[in-house]
């Protein structure tokens, strides 16, 4: 049996299946869970962007997690999406939340506010404090308004519970620049799916994925063979998820990972408001690649 060290290798950034009235679909969920971790990726993340946390509500998310660590019975270790701009606020929540069962938390920069590096520094560094269990950055420019610099980066790694950084600023000489300086055991994650296997290249340890919420099992022998240092093997498949990517995101994330996954049978392709379901267009051109890329599960 494949097995990685903790938090290494491939987790899906898990979407929330809703129905037509968008509420959350929950049957949809567990099933959800059962696909990717039979498809053998290494652990899970609950309520990243991917899952829209911003617009489940504090009881949502209490049902969410229980019902992912019910319906993981590979008992794969869990990272959950705790972060925000209201560093008081964030840590009034992380007291009030259980973290039975969650392994780490996945924490986005500060957005909207544009904090000084010095601030985003003492952001952190607070949340880690406050943590029970380790922290992990989340570096997405695009949403954010801000990028963690790699200096910024290397200095929130002498933390002691701040063990990686999830890395979507998809500026590779940045990924390596963490890289070649960072302590041995801080993990360098790809935020991005169709960068993981050139950051994996330069010392990262696997990917938070969107596409491996639909195709678990050819996503993660890619990056496994990656991991082993077999890029020829990883490269076989990379072009089939270059191809798809783009199209991922053309209406906002997760709309069309969720259409990827209504076109398979296994969800409704709801997503709340302000996010709209993927449009017909969208549907097709998905449908093409799929095909055109022999994309399975």
């Amino acid at each position: 049996m494949h097995t990685l060290p903790k938090f290494h290798g491939v987790a899906p950034a898990l979407i929330t299946p809703m129905l037509s009235d968008r509420t959350i679909d929950w049957k949809a969920l567990e099933n959800l869970i059962q696909y990717v971790t039979s498809g053998g990726v290494d652990y899970l993340v609950v309520q990243g962007t991917t899952g829209e946390s911003v617009t489940t509500s504090a009881d949502e998310k209490k049902k969410i997690i229980a019902t992912v660590q019910e319906a993981n019975t590979k008992n794969l270790p869990i990272v959950y999406g705790l972060g925000g701009n209201h560093t008081e606020n964030l840590m009034a929540q992380i007291k009030q939340t259980s973290f039975d069962g969650i392994d780490a938390i996945l924490s986005v920069c500060p957005y909207y506010n544009k904090p000084s590096a010095r601030g985003v520094i003492q952001h952190y560094r607070a949340v880690a404090d406050a943590s029970p269990v380790p922290v992990i950055l989340y570096n997405i420019p695009g949403r954010t308004g801000i990028n963690l610099s790699p200096e910024t980066i290397l200095t929130l790694a002498e933390h002691p519970n701040i063990i990686g950084v999830k890395e979507a600023s998809c500026v590779i000489e940045q990924c390596m620049e963490i890289a070649a300086h960072k302590p041995a055991d801080f993990l360098l994650i790809s935020g991005d799916d169709v960068q993981a296997v050139p950051i994996i290249s330069v010392g990262g340890v696997g990917v938070m994925s969107v596409i491996a919420n639909a195709f678990p099992h050819q996503f993660s022998q890619m990056i496994h063979a990656a991991l082993a240092g077999d890029f020829a093997e990883a490269r076989k498949s990379l072009g089939s998820f270059l191809a798809i990517d783009p199209y991922l995101y053309e209406e906002g994330n997760p709309v069309g990972v969720k259409k990827i996954l209504a076109l398979k049978g296994m969800i409704q392709a709801q997503v709340r408001m302000p996010l709209a379901e993927a449009s017909e267009e969208l549907g097709l051109k998905l449908n093409r690649i799929i095909q055109q890329e022999n994309l399975s599960n």
